[in-house]
């Protein structure tokens, strides 16, 4: 799911403090919930273990954007040299490969620095302006002094009566109902105030 628009029936929890948003994601996977993705003004490394992210794609790409520019950029050498425009200086061969081995290395580095750079721009989804959640009232402290949990609709373990109840009793400030990616902001999101 990673930072996606929220479901309609999606739910969003306030914590005070990083201790007790670790503690409520470790209870919430014990619980079963897998839709889970938290919001934090720090990295927060106890979480990737907890919160199993799927390896990326990414490596492998760039190691076939590398292979592919090492290619092209010798396919280059081959068609200029070899084929279109070939020529017989002192006995020399026409394919010379030692002569090829620089410009191709530097082939094969700027394909895979190119699918690098590119590649971790459409991973993570930039620019990105605006997100759904970026509108819950107060949610702007995510980035100072706050911490959030959100929790797809789509688990097969939220419910709306089950859900919001678990959140205040793991020490939610508050927990929000988010009606969609459209509305989910101080207009659509529902407040179910939770007191401490």
């Amino acid at each position: 799911m990673r930072d996606r628009d929220w479901p309609a029936g999606s739910f969003a929890a306030e914590f005070a403090d990083a201790n007790a948003l670790v503690a409520a994601v470790r209870s919430l996977r014990a619980r079963g919930y897998s839709g889970i993705e938290t919001y934090s003004p720090m990295p927060l490394p106890e979480l990737d273990a907890t919160l199993r992210f799927r390896k990326s794609r990414l490596p492998a790409l760039v190691f076939v954007g590398g292979v592919a520019g090492g290619a092209i950029s010798y396919f280059i050498q081959w068609y200029a040299d070899v084929y279109a425009y070939p020529l017989n200086l002192g006995g020399r061969p026409v394919n010379a490969v030692t002569a090829f081995i620089i410009p191709t290395f530097e082939g094969t580095i700027l394909g895979a620095a190119l699918v690098a750079f590119f590649g971790l721009w459409f991973v993570l989804r930039l620019p990105t302006y605006w997100h759904s959640v970026f509108d819950l009232p107060g949610f702007e402290r995510a980035t100072v002094d706050r911490y959030w949990v959100a929790v797809s609709g789509e688990d097969a373990r939220a419910g709306a009566e089950v859900t919001p109840n678990e959140l205040r009793a793991l020490g939610a400030l508050r927990v929000v109902v988010l009606d969609g990616a459209e509305d989910a902001g101080a207009a659509g999101g529902v407040g179910l105030e939770g007191a401490r």
